[in-house]
């Protein structure tokens, strides 16, 4: 599965945010469920549009950004 299939970004849906294609349902929500602690399968129950596959994409495109993209966290300190 190639999360391209199944993510898209349109200006005229959810201000152009990245979605699960044929849904409104933003990346963002699905990222934030599961770090909540949400299953996929209540996900899922959640959102009757959103596929496995859906979810799936989701967290391979986050992966892909966190690959793309290197943030400044906070050191540690020695001692």
């Amino acid at each position: 599965m190639d999360w391209r299939d199944l993510i898209t970004t349109d200006p005229h849906v959810c201000h152009g945010q990245a979605c699960i294609k044929g849904t409104r349902i933003p990346v963002s929500v699905v990222l934030d469920n599961l770090a909540a602690g949400l299953t996929e399968d209540e996900i899922l129950q959640s959102y009757p549009a959103l596929t496995r596959e859906g979810v799936r994409a989701a967290t391979a495109y986050a992966a892909e950004l966190a690959r793309e993209r290197i943030l400044a966290l906070p050191g540690r300190n020695a001692g």
